[in-house]
């Protein structure tokens, strides 16, 4: 038994396979049959449709969402780096003092 080289189906052809299976007026046997792939795959590509459905609506005026916008990646390393350093001095400082244990 050879084995199937694995395919890349484009996102035209999952949109049409999960439209055909949100229809329903085939099974996913027969939609698994017609399309040449796997049931679970079909199931897989509604759920992603439907999941996806609410992103296409979601930007209007009526959005009850609210979007966080994305942290600045440089301000949160100059902030670890910062807190790295005082951690390192209060640290020394401590050791010096006596009051931390120069074995941690």
């Amino acid at each position: 038994m050879t084995r199937r080289t694995r395919r890349n189906h484009t996102s035209a052809f999952k949109a049409k396979v999960a439209m055909a299976a949100l229809k329903g007026d085939k099974t996913l046997a027969e939609l698994a049959q017609a399309f040449d792939v796997h049931a679970n795959q079909i199931t897989q590509w509604k759920t992603q449709l439907q999941d996806g459905a609410a992103g296409l609506f979601g930007s209007g005026s009526g959005s009850t969402e609210t979007k966080t916008p994305a942290p600045d990646i440089k301000v949160l390393h100059a902030k670890i780096g910062e807190l790295t350093l005082e951690n390192d001095f209060l640290e020394g400082a401590l050791i010096k003092a006596g009051m931390l244990s120069a074995k941690r």
